[in-house]
């Protein structure tokens, strides 16, 4: 994979793939009505890992404002968020990214670093990828039908973090990050806004110098946060990246 452009070949790929997924979906029948709750397969309780990972949320905006009452609303609701979601997942997972978690209104992926790419740069690029593919081919579906479009906002961090499977075996469990990277790029997503993508001072730090210069640029000075260094507690930064890619034709 590519980390320096959005390649042809592979937006084609996003292409064709993001119209055949419409086919399906529109080709499904609308959900069921049921007395019962599925039940919740037993998944064994694992150790946790400590690893360097760049975490990357992603929130859409203004997800409670969207009208969900009616059958027919909640039916459209399930159809728009699986063409989003599906893409979006799919997009993370083609950059290297281990989606960990779906909240319903939002994504957390981690990323590793891969040879001479950091993980920070995988995962902005990923986000990048999201955001043309969402402007792109997912809003013009959904303005076609006369359907808000969806907008979103992503916030990334950077920095050693465990990752645990913790809960009951036969009644909840789920995996959890634990680490300021984890916490932060979390918090963060409250100082952005739609459309926006945010970096944490570690993640900004790994990134192309000429990337930086291009199109980062200090969004919050004064989080709350702060960092240790050799000597002081440091504020701790958030930027703003504002480069997007250039769809292929």
């Amino acid at each position: 994979m590519t980390y320096d452009s959005l390649p042809q070949a592979y937006w084609d790929e996003q292409i064709a793939r993001v119209g055949a997924l419409l086919d399906k979906i529109n080709a499904n029948d609308a959900p069921a009505l049921g007395r019962v709750v599925p039940g919740d397969e037993d998944l064994a309780i694992g150790g946790g890992r400590r690893l360097d990972l760049a975490v990357m949320f992603l929130d859409i905006s203004g997800f409670s404002r969207r009208r969900s009452v009616t059958a027919s609303e909640q039916d459209m609701m399930v159809r728009i968020l699986s063409l989003f979601f599906t893409e979006m997942i799919k997009i993370a997972e083609d950059y290297g990214g281990t989606v960990e978690k779906n909240t319903g209104d939002g994504l957390m992926t981690y990323f590793e670093a891969e040879g001479q790419e950091p993980a920070s740069k995988r995962a902005l690029t990923s986000a990048m990828t999201m955001m043309t593919a969402n402007e792109k081919l997912i809003r013009p579906i959904l303005l076609k039908s006369r359907l808000d479009p969806i907008e979103f906002r992503v916030s990334i961090d950077y920095g050693p973090v465990t990752v645990a499977r913790l809960g009951a075996a036969r009644r909840f469990n789920a995996n959890v990050a634990i680490g300021s990277a984890a916490n932060f790029a979390a918090k963060m997503l409250a100082k952005a806004k739609s459309g926006e993508i945010v970096l944490g001072s570690a993640a900004y730090a790994q990134l192309p110098v000429a990337w930086r210069d291009f199109a980062g640029e200090r969004a919050v000075t004064d989080t709350g946060w702060s960092t240790a260094d050799a000597t002081s507690m440091q504020p701790y930064i958030l930027y703003r990246y504002t480069g997007r890619w250039k769809a292929p034709l």
